[in-house]
């Protein structure tokens, strides 16, 4: 327990506004050894990649049991701070989902506001931020500070109107941050503009999305981001770069 503490105290003070810190999405032990290979000392591991590695859809279509497998594949693999995407929290409780991560190794999650089991409806602002605070609250007891990515879906749903969106994400994640997040991730790939309104209104270090490929660390760091995951889009790039290998041999 000792190492995980020490792990989950590492991840936290990776956030750093302005000096991102760089979690490649990760799926599986093979995966997550590439990054660390390539000199990652902390990973992510996307709901969206773990659940196309054992071919059953996002939105839930895995179980926590499964993720939890998954998840152990990959701590017993790679010595470095894991966080995980539990999607929505599988209908389970806030306590069984802090102890099922950390008893598989992991001291971070994502939770987002889209409930997949109820039609993909959005959490009330509020019931996100109790559900946030219900997980602070069982991370709290145990010796592990679980970092809690506290996770809206406004913009990638494109929920209500345009014209205040952006006020409105601040407003939610606002109640999330005073719940118990330590992170804040307003999802989906905003103008500049917005990242510098998010960042700079926002009380606590705002996680981006990035492209692998098309994104750059120095422009999303000029724009007070803390944190930068891939979501899907790592494993998308390497499954287009097998095709054209696997092109040639046709």
């Amino acid at each position: 327990m000792t190492d995980l503490s020490s792990k989950a105290k590492t991840l936290l003070e990776l956030h750093q506004p302005g000096n991102p810190v760089i979690l490649p999405t990760v799926w599986d032990a093979w995966s997550a050894n590439l990054a660390v290979s390539a000199g990652f000392t902390a990973l992510t591991v996307g709901s969206h990649p773990v659940s196309d590695s054992i071919g059953k859809p996002d939105n839930e279509g895995i179980t926590f049991d499964e993720l939890t497998t998954r998840i152990k594949q990959i701590t017993d693999a790679v010595d470095v701070p894991i966080s995980v995407d539990i999607e929505a929290g599988y209908g389970e409780d806030p306590k069984r989902l802090i102890e099922g991560l950390i008893t598989a190794g992991a001291v971070g999650l994502n939770i987002e506001d889209t409930v997949h089991s109820e039609g993909g409806r959005l959490r009330e602002a509020q019931e996100h931020a109790d559900f946030v605070g219900a997980l602070r609250a069982a991370s709290d007891a145990t010796d592990v500070h679980v970092v809690i990515n506290a996770r809206t879906d406004l913009f990638v749903k494109q929920v209500g109107d345009e014209s205040d969106r952006v006020e409105r994400a601040i407003e939610r994640l606002k109640l999330a941050a005073a719940a118990g997040a330590d992170v804040l991730y307003p999802v989906g790939f905003h103008t500049d503009e917005v990242h510098k309104r998010l960042t700079s209104e926002l009380p606590l270090p705002v996680n981006a999305i990035g492209h692998p490929v098309s994104n750059e660390k120095s422009a999303l760091a000029a724009l007070g981001i803390a944190r930068v995951s891939f979501g899907p889009l790592f494993q998308l790039v390497l499954a287009e770069r097998a095709n054209d290998v696997l092109a040639a041999w046709k």
